[in-house]
């Protein structure tokens, strides 16, 4: 029977190396063309990749956790003769064929990769998407497969996938913050579960892996306290300091034995958002401004928006009014949406919005962006928002979502804080902070022009901006017609 190799492929956007996250199958699995086996994170997204062909799965060669170059064989799969495959039977003379050991790592043009007219769908491998693009990964196109695999043993259940936390919850009631990581709360004893070395793959979750792999610690040889027999972080580090495991994931004070530091390696997402950060800062010189605004008139908007029967499927949030407000408040300054082009010594206005919403994931910090946000109406904003959110919550976004964006919002609010000085997003010249939302004593004028003191919600709004390109008058102007539209969103109505 003829053995394929699967390489890691290009995933484009100039990237050469991803981490595998989370293997879907595992040897002895069964797989079909552009089954889902494997789940990698690049630099800018978490990405699933279909394998190319059919049959037996006879290898995994790298592990969950390792980093890996494009072109690195990852799977081998034993094929049948004959079998259709996205590979050419006969490739021409002087051609490598792609997935073969010794051989480049596939190409996306279906005239390479040789799938057959008939196996061409939208969303799989080879496939055109809706957009034109040539689908390699999957999350270009809209069709997806799951690998359909062998029954396991009776004592091995199959590992639960690690949960993402909601960006929107800072830390959920159940964890303790334990620097960079979360230890779970103690839960009701499990029974321990004495593995087999030989019983099978190791069921543990990636962080799990890691962690393990970071103490050299063979996972053969930990005894599993989870449910159905799954490794649990208290685990490993109760066979590193030799306790017994008594089946209660209790929270552990240090990241191992003894160990008063803990090293996180940086990369994937966090690697890239440092390093543009990085460019950013020292780049463009950045002044940021900020008022303090009532938005009590911006509260009610939203609680009667909550009430129409128009927005009752979707999520209103004060967020969503100022989205809508930035956008007007950028129609009436456009400079703020430009560009300062270094090798032309230009400044490029822009008469589009691509509104970036700054997600803060498990997996470090996204900005995916809403296309054209400035021709959308609010129901319109709200949709698109609650798709970016659900998105980038699930670790799904694109590298597409997140390049292109013109203009950022960063909602510290919903973490409780009252405002900040944010780094503009590379590629951009301006970004606005939003802060929690407070009832406070604000000076109000009545009916009789006499002022008095009245309890109103009240929040910070602070934008920081490229001074190469926009100056204090600019900067000052918009951060004044953003802060009088959310005191009185009914101004959008005369200035839209």
């Amino acid at each position: 029977m003829p053995v394929q190799q699967f390489r890691l492929p290009d995933p484009g956007e100039g990237l050469t190396e991803a981490e595998i996250v989370t293997w879907r199958v595992a040897k002895g699995d069964t797989v079909k063309v552009n089954d889902i086996v494997v789940e990698v994170e690049t630099a800018k997204s978490l990405v699933e990749l279909p394998v190319p062909f059919a049959g037996l799965v006879t290898e995994l060669h790298v592990n969950e956790g390792d980093t890996v170059e494009v072109g690195t064989p990852i799977i081998s799969v034993e094929t049948a003769p004959g079998a259709p495959t996205t590979v050419k039977d006969a490739p021409a003379q002087g051609a490598v064929e792609p997935g073969i050991e010794g051989s480049p790592a596939p190409k996306v043009d279906p005239s390479v990769t040789g799938v057959a007219e008939e196996e061409i769908e939208e969303g799989k491998i080879g496939g055109t998407t809706s957009t034109g693009r040539t689908a390699v990964l999957v999350g270009y196109g809209v069709k997806q497969t799951e690998a359909k695999r062998r029954p396991r043993k009776a004592d091995a259940a199959p590992a639960e996938r690690f949960p993402l936390h909601n960006p929107d919850e800072f830390v959920p009631s159940t964890e303790v913050a334990l620097g960079d990581r979360t230890a779970r709360a103690p839960r009701a004893a499990q029974p321990v579960v004495s593995r087999d070395p030989g019983a099978g793959r190791v069921l543990a979750k990636p962080p799990v892996r890691k962690l393990a792999k970071d103490l050299g610690v063979n996972l053969d040889e930990v005894t599993a306290s989870g449910d159905g027999g799954i490794i649990t972080r208290s685990d490993v580090e109760a066979h590193v300091s030799g306790a017994p495991t008594d089946g209660v994931a209790a929270p552990v004070a240090r990241p191992s034995d003894g160990a008063l530091e803990e090293r996180i390696p940086v990369k994937g997402v966090r690697k890239m958002t440092a390093q543009a950060m990085v460019q950013s800062a020292f780049t463009a010189p950045h002044v940021t401004e900020w008022i303090t605004v009532d938005v009590t008139k911006t509260m009610e908007l939203v609680e009667n928006l909550k009430r129409d029967k128009e927005f009752r499927e979707v999520k209103v949030t004060p967020l969503l009014v100022l989205a809508k407000a930035l956008c007007v408040a950028i129609a009436r300054n456009p400079g703020m949406n430009a560009v300062w082009d270094e090798a032309a010594q230009e400044i490029v206005v822009k008469r589009y919005v691509n509104l970036g919403i700054a997600a803060a994931t498990p997996r470090g910090l996204l900005v995916p962006n809403i296309r054209d946000a400035h021709t959308m109406t609010m129901r319109q904003l709200a949709e698109a928002i609650g798709t970016l959110t659900a998105t980038a919550r699930e670790g799904r976004t694109q590298p597409a979502e997140m390049s292109g964006g013109t203009i950022t919002i960063t909602n510290v609010g919903v973490f409780g804080v009252d405002s900040g000085t944010p780094i503009i997003n590379p590629g951009e010249s301006a970004i606005v902070c939003f802060g929690a939302i407070r009832k406070q004593p604000w000076v109000v004028t009545n009916a009789a022009g006499d002022d008095e003191l009245a309890i109103r919600h009240v929040t910070q709004i602070a934008v920081s901006f490229d001074h190469r390109l926009i100056d204090g008058e600019l900067g000052s102007r918009f951060l004044a017609d953003l802060a009088a539209l959310l005191e009185d969103p009914a101004r959008g109505l005369v200035w839209g």
